[in-house]
């Protein structure tokens, strides 16, 4: 279930068991229910798979993140 937020296709992920990071990398798919999405919000329950990493336990926690460049001005 999404606790925080909104989750996109092709968002960073970070995968932590026991507060440690044990894999970064990217969110390769997102479901709900048998239909592929391009997002998710807060409150819905979604299936996800990730890119080169399949081992999941019950506990994990998923954070996903969107990296943003923005130009510097003066």
């Amino acid at each position: 279930m999404i606790t925080e937020g909104l989750v996109k296709r092709g968002n960073k992920v970070r995968l932590l068991r026991d507060n440690v990071v044990i894999h970064e990398g990217t969110l390769k798919t997102l479901r709900r229910f048998k239909e592929e999405v391009k997002e998710v919000r807060q409150g819905f329950e979604c299936g996800m798979a990730f890119d080169n990493y399949n081992d999941l336990k019950i506990g994990d926690m998923i954070e996903c993140f969107e990296i943003v460049e923005e130009a510097r001005t003066l």
